[in-house]
């Protein structure tokens, strides 16, 4: 997460990051499974703990990581785009070339069908053992979850076209980051989008290309994340109006072009993203409510626009009770407004990691207080249901009118843990 008080996009000097300082961001931001797990205690380039060498050629490999099953109605598909920004050259690239993204399309999948197509991984090879290889970390790519999404499976039509919902990854995460609670959503009935902040994280490209995060310094600030958001959006309505913006012409599931509102978006980020989502839903109205996971809610100049949208956080490490900018943030709030905080819930505690570190963990024969160091002690299978809960039941309020029980009113029953900041 980057609390850097300048805010232009850096000219960053063409790079890749070094093993040493890519596990020292992933300690200290909690970052993604299962890079975060590399040490608790040091940044020093890896080797296996000591409890767990790394698997021989003649090994058995470890179980395969598994995420909790969505427990909407409909079965889940996806599609990956490749997006162009025509609009904007790209500083962190080389010259004269345009700000490339990946994004993927979470959808409610028609359930008569969604079972002939095969399960998403939660990250592409490619990727994914670019975090390995970074994090000097010995688990084979065979470990990693697979998700609930069907790859290209048509999309559940009722008549109406599907709500959707953005998000936006942490600083030198990923746009899997957070699959637990896209699915989530799309097993409920919502289009949830996701993209990666290319450059201030790891991408891979559908030609094999994998962009890591830039060196020496995070190559985009909030505002780079929102100006990415807004395009997103641009693309969402796109895709409303029927065009597809897959800039290699790929073909999209049935049902998806056309098939999604764009009078009825709303958008989530954590940590950096939770900043930039912010300053989206600032500078674009057509945003009409948004979620921020532990955003720090800084940058320069300050965030002191008023938002008269629905605004819900879920807060941690950066609580208003201890991070000014996020109070400031919250004097600005005019419209719908809630601030929860998960009891002994940290920074890394809102998103995969919170299910994915215990898991890895355990098979490198971590303790439960290394462990813990990563993703605080509150119960990984509650952190779970607060992270699947909250956000559902505040877009469903606010994108389609659905009040399900009280769980935004105040203080639950159903989550004792919870705790609701006035």
């Amino acid at each position: 997460m980057d609390t850097t008080p300048l805010d232009t996009t850096p000219t960053a000097r063409r790079t890749g990051p070094t093993r040493r300082r890519m596990l020292g961001t992933a300690l200290a931001l909690g970052a993604v499974a299962p890079l975060g797990l590399a040490r608790t205690a040091s940044a020093a380039p890896a080797a296996a703990p000591a409890s767990s060498p790394a698997p021989s050629s003649g090994a058995t490999s470890p179980s395969r990581l598994t995420l909790p099953a969505p427990t909407g109605p409909f079965p889940v598909g996806m599609v990956p785009l490749h997006l162009r920004d025509e609009s904007r050259l790209d500083p962190n690239a080389r010259p004269g070339k345009f700000r490339e993204l990946m994004a993927t399309v979470w959808y409610p999948a028609r359930a008569a069908d969604a079972d002939a197509y095969p399960l998403a991984p939660w990250m592409a090879d490619g990727a994914l053992q670019a975090l390995l290889d970074d994090a000097g970390f010995p688990l084979p790519l065979s470990v990693a979850p697979l998700t609930a999404g069907h790859q290209g499976a048509p999309v559940h039509r009722t008549g109406r076209p599907l709500p959707v919902v953005l998000y936006s990854h942490g600083a030198g995460s990923h746009r899997a980051d957070h699959t637990v609670m896209v699915q989530e959503l799309a097993s409920h009935g919502f289009a949830v989008v996701t993209v990666d902040h290319t450059h201030d994280g790891i991408t891979e490209f559908p030609d094999g290309t994998v962009v890591t995060r830039d060196a020496p310094m995070p190559g985009l600030y909030p505002r780079d994340y929102a100006a990415d958001v807004l395009f997103l959006l641009d693309q969402v309505v796109g895709l409303a109006n029927g065009r597809n913006p897959d800039v290699d012409g790929r073909a999209l599931p049935t049902g998806l072009l056309g098939g999604l509102d764009a009078r009825n978006i709303g958008a989530f980020g954590w940590s950096k993203g939770g900043t930039g989502t912010a300053l989206a839903m600032i500078a674009d109205r057509r945003i009409r409510a948004a979620v921020s996971l532990d955003g720090p809610m800084a940058c320069n100049p300050p965030i002191t626009t008023d938002i008269d949208r629905p605004f819900m956080m879920m807060t941690a490490d950066f609580a208003r009770a201890t991070n000014p900018y996020a109070e400031t943030f919250w004097g600005h709030l005019r419209g719908w407004r809630l601030d929860v905080q998960a009891t002994g819930a940290v920074h890394a505690s809102y998103g995969d990691n919170m299910t994915l570190i215990p898991q890895a963990g355990r098979l490198l024969g971590m303790t439960e207080q290394q462990i813990q160091s990563q993703v605080g002690t509150l119960d990984p299978q509650r952190g779970i249901l607060i992270q699947q809960a909250y956000p559902l039941a505040f877009f469903d309020l606010h994108l389609r009118g659905r009040h399900c029980g009280n769980l935004l009113d105040g203080p639950s029953k159903a989550f004792p843990e919870v705790v609701y900041h006035p």
